[in-house]
């Protein structure tokens, strides 16, 4: 199934035309099962955030009406894939499609390139360069790619958080990047959990001296990293064990 709607109505083709084509505005993805998802009070904290910062001189949708036009457009839908978009003029555009098999899937294998995404604190439109990039890296032999900064600091992938395990505690990269909702649940969770965790600057160079590595967005909390360029992680199980600990007990916030 596919719906998009916006302002909590079928859009026109001219609605559907300026959506297209006009690249400014900002958005989150989520995964909805059973009408709830994971770390709803983050999704729409970042909305509102990013719209205050690109829109400052509109106020902001509220939050009820997000969840309002979430819960409209999924209809009867329990289980979905939910994009919210916001775009100028505040219009909200909800795009709802079949949810995302949370499943085992095979380690990546990534390639670094270095590159820092504009506003990297945001989850805005502009993805052309990091999906080029993405793709770029498949056509090499690769499995996706991983984002490094100045100071040789690791910050992000395409479209995931880094994570690490140092042999004594869960790693979280500091650096420009966008704080993932997944990311940001587990860290919640790790801590209920009393599970070690820290977030700081890892080097490119100090990734050979990590025992496991994975990536985590709200597709898949757990994804194992095979390897960074040359850089090979054999003991990613635990890593991806803890993440997966911490995801079993992260609440999940109904929609309406």
């Amino acid at each position: 199934m596919t719906y998009v709607e916006i302002n909590g109505a079928a859009p026109s083709v001219e609605a559907l035309h300026q959506a297209a084509t006009w690249g400014f505005g900002h958005y989150t993805s989520m995964q909805v099962r059973g009408r709830a998802v994971a770390g709803l009070d983050l999704h729409l904290t970042r909305l509102r955030e990013a719209s205050e910062k690109l829109f400052p001189d509109d106020p902001a949708p509220p939050d009820g009406t997000i969840l309002e036009l979430i819960s409209h457009a999924l209809r009867a839908e329990r289980d979905a894939s939910v994009r919210v978009t916001v775009l100028p003029g505040m219009d909200v555009m909800v795009s709802v499609s079949a949810p995302a098999a949370d499943i085992p899937r095979p380690p990546l294998r990534v390639r670094t390139v270095r590159f820092e995404r504009d506003l990297p604190h945001l989850k805005h439109r502009g993805t052309l360069v990091q999906t080029h990039l993405a793709l770029e890296a498949r056509r090499a032999g690769f499995d996706d790619v991983l984002f490094v900064g100045p100071g040789d600091l690791i910050s992000e992938g395409s479209v995931w958080n880094a994570v690490f395990w140092d042999g004594d505690q869960v790693v979280w990269p500091h650096a420009p990047m966008l704080a993932g909702i997944t990311m940001q649940v587990l860290r919640r969770t790790l801590t209920s959990l009393d599970i070690p965790q820290i977030t700081r600057p890892i080097s490119l160079r100090e990734t050979s001296g990590l025992p496991a590595a994975a990536a985590t967005n709200s597709h898949l909390p757990d994804q194992a990293i095979q390897s960074i360029d040359k850089i090979n992680f054999r003991s990613y199980g635990h890593l991806t064990s803890i993440l997966r600990k911490g995801w079993n007990e992260v609440p999940w916030q109904a929609i309406a």
